[in-house]
């Protein structure tokens, strides 16, 4: 009885002394938190919380546009914020070991998000054509829509078990050669489009008076890089498409053949 009462939480007596047992019950710290074999963080700077800021500032920017120079010229500022974000949540991902299938797929939800207020902004406001975001909000439904029927028979967008199957497909959808140039595309015309609402803002408030030769200038290449960006956002949404025929047509949930 003494022994026992003596004894540490979680061992037993036996005839050749006290023996350690592992306890039933998950350590209370190991549970609320995760380390880099896929526990929560103790900090707060998760990947989930870098991709729900940047999509909170999404929104924060189009309305900064919509006001006085100033908050139109921070706002072009968080733009460039706003897009660097996109490389930092997958960054915290490797290096906090919290990579995940469901992980993937927030980040590209986020991804349409952001990428799908500031077309519709920009259309809006008529720094670009109503078809842009009518083509691009197209696409992401047609392109996540076969993805979600890909992820449900165990295939990802990107990695090791993306769908696409032909080295030209990879090389289109899931390289970092062609997802850096769309990325820099987009960057480029969002920000264009933003220096030209700074530009006009500028001048409304008598702040200062952009030559006109300069922002034709800006306007053309900001139409520029716009047709770039729709053009290789439709790129590289066809090989996804077409890769897509094998679990369109499947006819049970493991086919992938």
């Amino acid at each position: 009885m003494i022994a026992n009462r003596l004894q540490p939480s979680g061992a037993t007596t036996t005839a050749i002394g006290t023996v350690p047992v592992a306890s039933s019950r998950p350590a209370e710290e190991g549970s609320n938190r995760r380390t880099r074999q896929g526990r929560r963080p103790r900090w707060s700077w998760t990947p989930d919380f870098v991709i729900g800021i940047r999509v909170m500032l999404a929104f924060v920017v189009v309305g900064l546009y919509s006001l006085s120079f100033p908050f139109a010229a921070a706002a072009l500022v968080l733009t460039m914020v706003v897009i660097a974000m996109d490389a930092l949540d997958g960054i915290l991902a490797r290096r906090l070991g919290v990579t995940s299938d469901f992980g993937a797929v927030i980040d590209i939800m986020a991804d349409r998000i952001v990428e799908h207020v500031f077309w519709i902004y920009f259309a809006v406001v008529g720094g670009v054509p109503l078809w842009v975001p009518i083509v691009i909000v197209t696409r992401s439904f047609v392109v996540d829509t076969v993805r979600s029927l890909a992820l449900a028979r165990g295939r990802t967008a990107f990695g090791d078990k993306s769908m696409m199957r032909s080295p030209v497909s990879r090389f289109f959808v899931a390289s970092r050669f062609m997802r850096g140039v769309y990325g820099f595309t987009k960057v480029a015309a969002f920000v264009l489009l933003g220096t030209v609402i700074v530009i006009e803002k500028a001048a409304d408030g008598a702040v200062f008076v952009t030559p006109t030769d300069v922002l034709r200038f800006v306007e053309v290449s900001a139409s520029g890089m716009t047709v770039v960006a729709v053009a290789l956002n439709l790129i590289r949404g066809l090989p996804v498409v077409w890769d897509s025929r094998t679990y369109l047509c499947a006819e049970g949930p493991g086919s992938d053949q």
